[in-house]
């Protein structure tokens, strides 16, 4: 089947995450017809995946319907399917619906915008996931909400001290905003949310590892910062193994490599990944299209106007390009929602101007700052010219997530959310639900 018959300029956008959102929010009321395509049906807030897996916040209140923020809007089509085939030449994209007995699809494009997005990389040690999986889809939050909640279920069975210790041993790997954030959310379950809960075990005896390759937590940061996230970490009762090296992981622990050389073998039964990220597979479809290569991430090179190479029409944008600077180098911009999000806009301008006939100057990236929250009450926050720590940066980081939080009604129940948590200290959705996977609790 193929759709291009309105006979308006067709804009496909690949992608529902921050930057394909943006470029379909910006091209409204443009004239063009916009083709949003996405794997899910909805836009995941990303930021906030991790308070999921916490059990602080429910699915439904991170996520909205895309078609919900589009509704009524008759120039925007939105597509539940997954890109299998790029023909760059025709100009046409072969769609795999992501629903058993649906028709498969073909779709023409004007105008092509990919925004993929990135995947959890584990450094070609795939057999890692099934033991250690990752946050960044809504689907595995809520499997490793199940593994988080299910060990502590499970040591209350335990008879063993030895087996139950494992399974109070909690390991996050990767010290970057997500690991931090996922490490400090643990650590106020165990000191703050579940104490009372159980008559075996005590759950303030639980133990939280953070482990971390490079020399501090939040190398993005400045080390000050980076200094009193550490602090914080250590206050709460995380462990930052900064310095260690992953050597494997298993169903029942993670052995680890010492800044030393030496090794060492740690038992715990629920490990979560937050440790480096690969580009999406369509940067690779885009290559391979554009006879292009890609990096060692994954990524594909676009033109200073995120362009693809010979190719003006088809813009690719986030986690999955680089892109080429004044030097004519490659440059990768932070794995941040900002840059996503400025990309989408940008490529819309430079839709409208096309059409216009106009040309559009290089996208330039405007770094706006970077915050990470530690837990109640603790962040930090590098806003560019002025660095902040404690309650004061935990309460700029509260203000600017709801501030880009879809829906007026997601934001007024994460609202409550958090005020309930901040004043009882609990949590609203410590539900264990899914069937059991390998790994973890069962």
């Amino acid at each position: 089947m193929t759709t291009h018959a309105s006979g308006k300029h067709q804009v496909v956008i690949v992608g529902g995450g921050f930057g394909g959102l943006e470029a379909a929010k910006a091209l409204r009321g443009s004239g063009v017809e916009i083709t949003l395509v996405d794997r899910r049906n909805f836009h995941l807030f990303q930021p906030l995946a991790y308070q999921v897996a916490t059990g602080a916040l429910s699915a439904g209140e991170v996520a909205f319907p895309l078609r919900a923020i589009f509704d009524g809007d008759p120039d925007v089509w939105v597509l539940l399917a997954e890109v299998t085939g790029i023909d760059l030449d025709a100009r046409r994209l072969d769609l795999r619906p992501e629903l058993a007995g649906a028709a498969h699809h073909e779709l023409r494009y004007d105008s092509l915008i990919v925004a993929g997005g990135c995947v959890y990389s584990y450094f070609g040690n795939e057999g890692w996931r099934e033991h250690a999986p990752d946050i960044k889809s809504l689907e595995s939050a809520l499997e490793v909400r199940r593994r988080i909640l299910g060990s502590f279920e499970a040591a209350e069975l335990e008879p063993d001290p030895a087996a139950r210790a494992a399974w109070q041993t909690f390991v996050v790997v990767g010290a970057g905003p997500t690991g931090v954030e996922m490490a400090g959310q643990i650590a106020e379950i165990a000191r703050d949310t579940l104490p009372g809960d159980y008559r075996r075990i005590d759950p303030t005896e639980t133990r939280i590892l953070l482990v971390e390759m490079g020399d501090r937590v939040l190398a993005g940061f400045p080390p000050g910062l980076s200094a009193k996230a550490t602090a914080s970490l250590e206050h709460l009762g995380v462990t930052p193994l900064t310095g260690h090296r992953v050597v494997t992981i298993d169903d029942e622990g993670i052995e680890v490599e010492r800044p030393g050389g030496e090794r060492e073998r740690i038992p715990a039964r629920t490990k979560v990944w937050a440790a480096g990220v690969r580009a999406s597979p369509l940067a690779e479809l885009l290559a391979q299209g554009a006879r292009a290569t890609t990096d060692k991430a994954g990524r594909v090179t676009v033109e200073r106007d995120l362009s693809l190479a010979g190719h003006s029409e088809v813009m690719a944008l986030g986690d999955m390009v680089a892109v080429r600077g004044a030097d004519g180098e490659p440059h990768v911009l932070p794995g941040l929602a900002p840059v996503a999000m400025q990309q989408g806009r940008y490529a819309a301008r430079r839709v409208r101007h096309r059409l216009a006939g106009r040309t559009t100057r290089a996208f330039h990236y405007r770094n706006k700052g970077n915050l990470a929250t530690i837990g109640r009450g603790r962040a930090v926050a590098d806003l560019r010219f002025l660095r902040l720590s404690g309650p004061v940066a935990w309460l700029a980081w509260l203000v600017i997530h709801l501030f880009y939080l879809i829906g007026f009604q997601n934001r007024l129940v994460v609202v409550l959310r958090w005020t309930f948590s901040f004043v009882s200290r609990g949590r609203g959705a410590r539900l264990i639900t899914g069937r059991p996977a390998s790994g973890g609790a069962e």
